[in-house]
Formats: C-alpha cells, sequence, structure tokens
C-alpha cells in the first residue's frame, strides 16, 4: 500500500504543474504530503459522475451506459474509467490513502469493488457503505474507509419523502459513525442533493427539503449527545451562499460566528476564489464540507479552516472551446472524451488529539 501509492506521488512529484494558490484553502500543490500516522486522519468527497456498471436494469434509466446504449459504454470505457478515479483517490491521500471517502453517483456495489479491489487500490484494505435508492437514474451515495482508520459502529440510510411532490425519488442521506484512532467518535452525514434540472428556483424546494432533513439530523445528534463532532459533505447542487444552505441547514460562514451546536461551512471562502464543478466556462463550489462548531473547541478532534482542499490534479482538468478551464468528464453528450468526473473531489484534515470528553451523553 505504502510502496504503490508512494510511486505515484513521485510520478506526480516529476511534472511542472503552474498554479496559483489561494491562502484560503488547500489545492493540488499545496497538499500536505505527510503521513498522517495517528494524530491526523483525512475526509474526503467525490462525485464520480454516471460511474455505472454494464448491466441493464430494466427499473432505471441507465440504457444510455451499457455497451448497447447511446454512450457505446464498454468493458474497456468503464475501466479507464474507474481505474482512473482510483488513482486520483489514491493521489488525494498523499502518502497514505485518505482515511473515509464519500461518493455519489455510483450504480451499485460491482462498482464500488472495481474501485476498492480491482484496481490501483486493491492493497488498500477499503472497506464498503453501499445500499440501493429509488433514484430513477439508479445512481446511489456510498462511502469506502479504512477500518484500520475508521472503526465502523454502524450506518443508517434516510430515505426522502418529499412532501411537495411524493411521486418523487431520489438518492437516500447517508449517516455514519465511527470511531477514530484517538478513540472518539466522529458522525459524519453524505450527501447528494436533488439537481438544478428544470431551473434553480423551480427545484429549489427539493434542496430545501434535504437542508431541513439534514439540520433534524444535526438537531438530534446534539440532543443526544454532549457537543458531537459531525461533518456533512457531499454534491449539494447549490451554492455556499444559497438559501437551503444559509437559511435551511443553517450553516455559519465563519467559525467565530458559530456556537454550540451550530455548523460551520468551511467550503463557503473557496466560491470567492476557486470552485469543484464548471457549468459554461463559471466555476463554483457545489461540493461542500460542513463541520460542526465542536471541532473548534480545543477537544480530541480539531480542525484548521483553510485546512480543507479541493483536489484541482492537473489530470481532471481541460480547455474548453472558449479557452479557459473545466472538469475533464468521461462523456459530454454522447461524445466519449476520456476523462474522470464533471467534479473535483473535496477534502479536510482533522487533527486528533488525546481523547478527552468526545461523544459522552449529556447529563440529565
Amino acid at each position: 500500500m505504502k510502496n504503490k501509492a508512494a510511486a505515484f506521488l513521485l510520478v506526480l512529484a516529476s511534472t511542472n504543474f503552474a498554479m496559483t494558490q489561494p491562502d484560503v484553502f488547500k489545492r493540488f500543490e499545496s497538499m500536505n504530503m505527510e503521513k498522517r500516522y495517528e494524530d491526523r486522519i483525512r475526509v474526503a468527497f467525490y462525485n464520480v459522475e454516471n460511474l455505472f456498471d454494464l448491466e441493464n436494469d430494466s427499473t432505471t434509466r441507465d440504457d444510455d451506459f451499457t455497451p448497447e446504449g447511446d454512450n457505446r459504454y464498454t468493458f474497456s470505457r468503464y475501466k479507464k474509467k474507474s481505474n482512473g478515479l482510483a488513482k486520483t483517490m489514491l493521489a488525494m491521500g498523499g502518502w497514505e490513502p485518505v482515511e473515509f471517502i464519500g461518493l455519489c453517483e455510483v450504480e451499485s456495489r460491482w462498482v464500488l469493488e472495481g474501485l476498492t479491489v480491482h484496481s490501483p487500490m486493491d492493497d488498500v484494505g477499503y472497506e464498503i457503505i453501499h445500499e440501493h435508492s429509488p433514484d430513477f437514474r439508479g445512481i446511489d451515495i456510498a462511502a469506502i474507509y479504512r477500518p484500520d482508520k475508521f472503526e465502523l459502529i454502524n450506518y443508517k440510510y434516510y430515505r426522502v419523502k418529499f412532501t411537495h411532490a411524493p411521486e418523487r425519488t431520489t438518492r437516500d442521506l447517508l449517516y455514519a459513525k465511527g470511531i477514530v484512532p484517538n478513540g472518539d467518535t466522529l458522525h459524519i452525514f453524505v450527501n447528494h442533493w436533488p439537481s438544478r434540472y428544470g431551473g434553480q428556483f423551480a427545484s429549489e424546494p427539493g434542496r430545501i427539503h434535504l437542508a431541513q432533513m439534514v439540520r433534524s439530523k444535526v438537531d438530534s445528534l446534539n440532543a443526544m449527545y454532549n457537543n458531537p463532532y459531525i461533518l456533512i459533505m457531499g454534491d449539494f447542487n447549490d451554492y455556499p451562499n444559497d438559501i437551503s444552505i444559509i437559511d435551511h441547514l443553517r450553516a455559519k460562514t465563519t467559525v467565530e460566528a458559530a456556537a454550540p451546536g451550530d455548523v460551520i461551512n468551511l467550503s463557503y471562502p473557496i466560491m470567492y476564489k476557486f470552485g469543484t464543478h464548471s457549468f459554461r466556462g463559471e466555476w463554483g463550489v457545489l461540493d461542500q464540507i460542513i463541520v460542526s462548531q465542536r471541532f473548534f473547541t480545543n477537544g480530541s478532534m480539531n480542525i484548521v479552516p483553510s485546512d480543507v482542499g479541493v483536489f484541482d490534479a492537473p489530470w481532471l482538468i481541460t480547455r474548453n472551446a472558449a479557452g479557459g478551464t473545466t472538469t475533464y468528464r468521461t462523456y459530454m453528450g454522447p461524445a466519449y472524451k476520456g476523462g474522470y468526473s464533471d467534479h473535483l473531489p473535496t477534502f479536510i484534515d482533522i487533527n486528533l488529539q488525546k481523547f478527552n470528553r468526545g461523544d459522552a451523553p449529556p447529563a440529565n
């Protein structure tokens, strides 16, 4: 595991990349490549865009992503994408693999096994969290994690039921609870909120519903535990200053504005500098990392806000027709491009101190 990751990073280091580095978050060139040992873990999220298997599921709209479909999605095209994603996730870890990676737009456990077992990540030992959701396209939320650094206690998929559109289906909300190396407990929510298809305002009620749902889960954890460590990440299909995030999830934009029980959007400053997704030549931050205020109280886990990162490795980015930059996608419509995803991964480092108070229930 260590030799493979190190060899891959040495290849990357030999390439000349010229990028301007902002001072509010990490990018490819400013990542910390040191080993994390037992005093730090890295948590990441990646929308891998249409990581389908080759089977035609009659209950979902996956017809285009089959060998006979409009996209001519052959095994060789699938394998090139899967291996490229695996190498990207390895590189995102630095000198050791990322401890926990939330994923969206995966079709099945089969493609997750392709990532973790039949790929360059085969010797990491990742375990898989996955269940099928009722999404009409057949895409799911999942996670992979290193059991040596994240001891899974339990996980749960929450079914999303829209009160304004009872017949509508979407991806589930994933919650995972685990023990980190210092013995404390970390609560993680992995999200993929409804898209903007049909227009931002017409589709907004779906994202507001998810924001309220996640906020309710956060409030429940705050009532159950004494100021727990909570990390919320995903593709929100809204930006950090949209009302779903600000008014309904009630995410603060600075650490100073937060009180116990609040959550803070560490991705908020990024939107003024860069992005995780490019649409019509404009970069925006759809993929975000939001954390509870507990991480800033000198407890057993803490975060430096500037340690949030966007993994903008040069092989994930290409030029668009106007001469600007955009994500290097697998397909552009039915045209095969051979890239990776229309999103960039995002990550955060969590510093671990000796277990202190952590996840103890509140006193009566």
